[in-house]
């Protein structure tokens, strides 16, 4: 006849824990392996005369099972981050050096040489203009665009002051303006800048700029040379 295990003072987990080698690393989590000889412990013990249900011992299977695919789930999750980081770091860090257009109403401007920036025309609008200001806050000249339709329009500043002089290389700010039904509304303005190194916070990239500090790398509108 079999004998029926009555030794109700220690729990079926008590004497599955006295049969463990302690941690040497700390961690205490319940792996499949454990998990499983913890099951057939608890079937092994269990009161002949008044056994477990089946359907108890299935259920804690899917439970087991569900949380194991959460847990593989979260490890595939967090190594694509990992690679997903990688890659773009590495792609933007091939910009160092390089000119990007960005939205901004402030650059850097080498008046060697013309400087190209767009404004953004949001809808049909009239008398677009593109004023410069130096880094005083002095208007130094006024762009008259004309008339545009809706979409992105280039414009061009020689370097040149109202008096047709040549002003020096240093920051300057470039406010755009026109009339969309016939009132007048500010415009977005994308300007070149030089990228002189690359940042990753925050799980986003940053481009550090010359003469404007950082931005984000989802402000970039084109790459140049």
């Amino acid at each position: 006849m079999s004998t029926v295990n009555t030794n109700t003072s220690q729990s079926i987990l008590d004497q599955y824990q006295l049969k463990q080698k302690p941690s040497t690393t700390g961690d205490s989590a319940l792996g499949k392996d454990s998990f499983l000889q913890l099951l057939v412990a608890q079937m092994e013990n269990q009161n002949p005369l008044d056994p477990q249900d089946n359907t108890q011992f299935v259920a804690q299977l899917a439970q087991f099972s569900s949380l194991e695919s959460m847990n593989n789930l979260n490890s595939t999750v967090e190594s694509f981050m990992g690679s997903y980081q990688s890659s773009q770091a590495l792609q933007a860090s091939s910009l160092v050096g390089r000119s990007v257009i960005v939205e901004t109403d402030k650059s850097l401007v080498d008046t060697s040489s013309s400087l190209t920036g767009n404004v953004m025309m949001p809808a049909n609008g009239s008398n677009l203009t593109v004023k410069v200001y130096d880094d005083k806050g002095n208007l130094v000249k006024t762009l008259p665009m004309g008339d545009w339709s809706a979409g992105t329009v280039d414009f061009i500043w020689d370097g040149v002051n109202e008096q047709g002089e040549k002003v020096p290389s240093g920051n300057y700010k470039f406010v755009a303006e026109a009339e969309i039904d016939g009132t007048p509304t500010a415009l977005s303005t994308f300007l070149p800048a030089t990228v002189n190194s690359v940042t990753l916070a925050g799980g986003e990239m940053y481009l550090n700029l010359a003469g404007m500090g950082r931005l984000p790398l989802s402000s970039v509108l084109t790459i140049g040379q």
